[in-house]
């Protein structure tokens, strides 16, 4: 049984105020990080998740919000430290703030959204003063195992003037795949003003619009995922709060995100790249209604070819698996009506996935050990973004005959 909790559509956009046009409806969906044991199905969340953008700052945002303690609880099943490309993507970029914006006496830093603590472990070592938000008391206790200081808690305005009392102003404030979660983002940056140091960077990483648009990742959009950046919202919803986008680099993780940094107005120089990316989005029409629709039109053209090869080779006969119990396949399993009649199981390597069933579809999910026992004849590859890393770890079943199925940028067979 399904029911709808207390969520209803913003009338207005989360960041300006202004009118949200609705572009694409993904249809009701189940919280996206909810794996449940067989017995636990009863009385399953659900919303509708649809995606609009705002006729006045061009923010891509959801129209509905799924309240956060509902995603983001004790037993949040996502670590990153779950992947060694993440692992050394944070460890590299702590490296950098140490030796670039950490280097006064005794310099602070404060992640929002720490998880299990990848990237401040590196701080920690350093030896230099950090402090990590994390609601998740599951993964908060695995960053505080590794010697990392973590508050359990949101950072909003009045956790943020709690910390700037008691541990004075941070030189950098840092977020990664945690403010596109946020649609109190006002309350958040509240909280940076707060906090940070007059010439201290507020820096943070999320998907990004242009990447989505042009893979047609649509499983990006999912209840954590509430706004898809660009460089043009981003400059325009800083601007609002007293900031200013000073520096912006793509990056290759998690099907393509920017780093945006902003800071104080006029405390730095914008770099060349903040221009030129500003530029290459208003060249691509990137938030016009024309290009998010057409983007919403091969959203649709995937999921038929996709449920078509699936019913395909059911018919002959073939065995398909899922690899990777990722929280956006949630969004393609529900969207596409994919259960297993069609995916039989879901191979992961998180401990607390495992033995459970998939959101919504309820596919089981079984331990990555075991893909090989025996080989399917295909696996859908939840788990893109992630490719390289995941067939290079399972060469043998490519010897053995198996193959991948992929739906970004396009529903093929590798």
């Amino acid at each position: 049984m399904s029911h709808l909790a207390d969520v209803s559509p913003p009338t207005a956009c989360r960041v300006c105020g202004g009118g949200v046009q609705e572009f694409l409806d993904l249809g009701r969906q189940p919280l996206s990080d909810r794996f449940r044991k067989p017995d636990e199905l009863d009385d399953e969340f659900t919303y509708r998740l649809a995606v609009g953008r705002c006729d006045s700052c061009e923010m891509v945002q959801l129209t509905e919000e799924v309240p956060r303690d509902l995603m983001f609880h004790e037993v949040y099943p996502y670590h990153s430290s779950g992947s060694s490309v993440m692992r050394e993507h944070f460890a590299m970029l702590a490296r950098d703030f140490l030796a670039t914006e950490l280097t006064g006496p005794d310099p602070f830093i404060v992640e929002i959204g720490c998880n299990d603590g990848i990237m401040l472990r590196t701080i920690q070592e350093a030896g230099v003063r950090h402090l990590g938000f994390e609601p998740s008391s599951g993964v908060a206790a695995k960053a505080q195992e590794k010697g990392v200081r973590v508050r359990t808690d949101f950072f909003e305005k009045s956790t943020a003037d709690d910390v700037r009392r008691t541990e004075g102003p941070a030189n950098v404030i840092y977020a990664a795949n945690t403010l596109c979660h946020i649609p109190y983002v006002q309350s958040v940056l509240e909280g940076v003003d707060a906090l940070l140091a007059p010439d201290g960077v507020f820096v943070f990483e999320d998907p990004y619009l242009g990447d989505i648009v042009a893979k047609t990742s649509f499983d990006q959009i999912y209840d954590e995922h509430f706004f898809l950046f660009s460089a043009t919202s981003v400059q325009g919803m800083a601007q609002r709060c007293g900031f200013e986008l000073v520096d912006v680099q793509r990056l290759p993780v998690h099907g393509g995100e920017v780093r945006y940094t902003l800071a104080r107005q006029g405390s730095r120089t914008p770099s060349a790249a903040v221009a030129q990316l500003l530029a290459a989005e208003r060249e691509q029409e990137l938030s016009d209604m024309a290009t998010l629709r057409a983007f919403a039109g091969n959203v649709v053209k995937i999921r038929d070819e996709l449920t078509a090869l699936l019913h395909r080779l059911r018919a002959e006969g073939r065995s398909v698996v899922g690899y990777g119990a990722t929280a956006k396949s949630a969004t393609v399993t529900n969207f596409c009506g994919i259960g297993p009649d069609l995916v039989h199981s879901v191979y992961d390597t998180t401990p607390d996935k495992q033995n459970r069933l998939t959101p919504g579809a309820h596919i089981p999910v079984r331990p990555a050990s075991a893909f090989s026992d025996p080989y399917p004849d295909y696996a859908l590859l939840f788990a893109w973004n992630h490719a390289e890393e995941i067939m290079a770890k399972e060469q043998e079943f490519h010897q053995a005959g198996g193959r991948w199925i992929l739906y970004v940028p396009e529903v093929h067979i590798r």
